[in-house]
């Protein structure tokens, strides 16, 4: 049941907000709906990519939500200021007062390139949170190079 109808405006659309979307802001029922406010994160909870970002996923919910701010306020403020996205911004007020919560912490993309064993994470946030991300990326290769090589 649609809920909230989206804007489009010249090269601009919003999504269109169901109930669906309000249930997994209050009662999220998987790992991908409870931390989807951090950005681009793993939507199957099996596989070498899950393990790999877990730890990185979990850092960046320590570092992002404050102890004073349940979980399901940034994740309704991550649905109608960001519009469920990376890239788009819904509403200004919300989207700037989301920021200003998780202090621009963002999971931004992550990506095998070239080969399945070359992991690739784009990340913003503290010098911790990358520093974690660009140790992820090089035990993920070294160790899937390691399974692969027959040398």
């Amino acid at each position: 049941m649609k809920l909230f109808k989206g804007k489009k405006y010249k090269y601009i659309h919003t999504r269109d907000i169901y109930l669906d979307d309000i249930r997994a802001v209050f009662f999220p029922k998987n790992f991908w709906e409870k931390y989807r406010y951090l950005g681009s994160v793993p939507y199957k909870e099996e596989g070498r990519i899950f393990d790999a970002l877990l730890p990185l996923v979990l850092l960046m919910d320590y570092e992002s939500k404050p102890w004073w701010c349940p979980r399901w306020f940034l994740r309704f403020l991550h649905l109608f200021g960001n519009d469920n996205s990376v890239v788009k911004v819904r509403n200004w007020k919300l989207h700037r007062l989301f920021t200003k919560i998780t202090k621009g912490n963002r999971l931004v993309d992550y990506k095998t390139k070239w080969s399945e064993n070359d992991l690739r994470i784009h990340v913003n946030g503290s010098n911790r949170t990358m520093d974690l991300a660009d140790d992820i990326e090089r035990g993920f290769y070294n160790r899937y190079k390691k399974e692969v090589d027959f040398d």
